[in-house]
């Protein structure tokens, strides 16, 4: 028994040590990559694009359920975008709140007669579709409640645009993240079929009619705590990946893709939590089936503000859901895995997001309980209290490394935060993660396994806060305009 649970955390700590070194290698790709972006993205002519008559037209969808506190931020966001040519379609899934009403009084919207349009997806009826003439950009389709992935095929079936861009309606864009976005397909436009946004954390900063005036740091521990996670998976991950044409997921919060290809996919599927994931590895499967030269890539540079939830019972609801997505995911595709017409996605990336993302947490802490077994049942010394001492030094110390490089190329490339009290506050808290937090997504992640064992396929808790209420407002907004 002895032998045997020393082996084990032997196993755990070598298993910490590939996975560390596989980030590792990301990671140097993403340093890599970054310096080129900042190249790009200082090169005043992208600029030019916002009036030229070449840049293709954009369909902005948003879906929204029971969104009335957030959606107005969100679509004057939309409104205000840097683009010659788009639209915006608010897809109102059967909202029990007012989100159809605040919007309908908000921009004087009516229903219009006889709207057509293709059905190229399968998709609920619409119930109608209301637009304004004096504000030629929106449009809100209003349907029965479908899901997010229902409502998303109804906007590509009304969409009127090659292009499509997929936003929540908790988040915002800055002015020039459609711009950018573009650019980069606009490179390669035969070969690009989806392009992932940057997805800041927006909590704590200054929002003045839907954009945001000034970057500050969250001032509540959970969302301070996302922030940092959300700059290691886009800055320190999804870069690397987007290099090797391997990145699994293009975030649902904000992203663009050739509305051709979604259609030739069959669009999004139900019943999928992870929508934003199954549509990606689609899309991979169907380009590497036909022997397609295509790609799918990350823009870092192009920035979505979204709320980060600030209650455990809000987080733990998303991180659930996310774990179940991820699972039923590389369930269904798991046939991919390590057959050489996959590439990239199925000798890297797949694997990695099976053994090293889905297990490698449980590897961890059961290694570290097999180590506290073995050391108490060789006695309880000191040499023992020093190995338990190292093995979680060893996992406190990388944890930090890569939260703190992430870190370090937030302040090369983009410089966000400005302040060195905020680098060193963020810093503090990735040190921070490792001791309670790490702990609890994987506890999330446990119990999303099992609720995908129990088949359940419900949203979860999602609690929506106006944004006076999670974000700065400036005391320039207009205050009678609702929220």
């Amino acid at each position: 028994m002895q032998q045997f649970l020393f082996s084990y955390a032997l196993f755990s700590l070598y298993s910490v040590i590939v996975v560390y070194f596989i980030y590792l290698l990301i990671l140097l790709l993403s340093n890599r990559d970054i310096i080129r972006t900042i190249l790009s993205s200082t090169d005043s002519k992208f600029r030019e694009l916002s009036g030229s008559e070449f840049v293709p037209p954009v369909s902005i969808l948003v879906p929204a359920y029971n969104e009335e506190l957030t959606i107005l931020e969100t679509v004057r966001s939309l409104l205000s975008l840097n683009y010659p040519d788009y639209e915006v379609i608010v897809i109102n899934d059967g909202s029990k709140d007012h989100t159809l009403k605040v919007l309908m009084d908000e921009f004087q919207l009516y229903k219009v007669p006889q709207y057509t349009f293709d059905k190229l997806l399968e998709a609920s009826p619409i119930k109608g579709v209301y637009h304004n003439p004096a504000n030629t950009r929106l449009y809100v389709v209003d349907k029965n409640n479908g899901g997010k992935e229902d409502a998303l095929n109804v906007g590509i079936n009304i969409a009127r645009s090659p292009l499509v861009a997929t936003i929540d309606a908790d988040s915002l864009l800055e002015k020039d993240a459609l711009l950018r976005l573009v650019r980069v397909y606009m490179e390669n436009p035969k070969e690009t079929i989806a392009i992932g946004g940057n997805v800041r954390v927006a909590n704590g900063n200054v929002i003045e009619d839907g954009v945001v005036k000034e970057v500050r740091l969250p001032k509540k521990f959970l969302p301070m705590v996302q922030n940092i996670e959300y700059l290691k998976s886009f800055l320190g991950g999804r870069i690397g990946w987007s290099s090797l044409n391997g990145m699994l997921i293009v975030s649902g919060a904000f992203g663009l893709f050739r509305k051709d290809a979604l259609i030739e996919v069959g669009g999004y599927r139900d019943g999928f939590p992870g929508e934003d994931m199954n549509i990606i590895i689609k899309l991979h499967k169907y380009m590497l089936d036909r022997k397609l030269p295509y790609r799918i890539i990350f823009c870092p540079d192009a920035v979505c503000w979204t709320q980060a939830p600030d209650t455990l019972d809000i987080l733990g609801s998303q991180r659930k859901r996310w774990s179940r997505g991820t699972l039923k995911n590389i369930w269904m595709y798991r046939s991919m895995m390590f057959i050489p017409k996959y590439k990239t996605i199925g000798f890297l990336s797949l694997p990695y997001l099976f053994f090293f993302e889905m297990l490698q947490p449980y590897i961890r802490v059961s290694g570290f309980l097999a180590l506290l077994g073995y050391s108490f049942t060789e006695g309880v010394n000191l040499a023992s209290f020093q190995v338990i001492a190292i093995f979680l030094l060893v996992n406190v110390l990388t944890s930090v490394f890569f939260s703190c490089s992430t870190l370090l190329i937030e302040e090369m490339s983009f410089r966000r935060y400005h302040k060195l009290s905020d680098l060193l506050k963020m810093m503090l808290y990735s040190m921070l993660l490792p001791f309670g937090y790490d702990q609890l997504n994987v506890w999330w992640k446990f119990m999303g396994h099992v609720e995908l064992a129990r088949k359940k396929n419900a949203w979860g808790t999602m609690v929506r806060k106006s944004w006076q209420d999670e974000i700065t407002i400036s005391p320039k907004a207009n205050p009678n305009k609702p929220t």
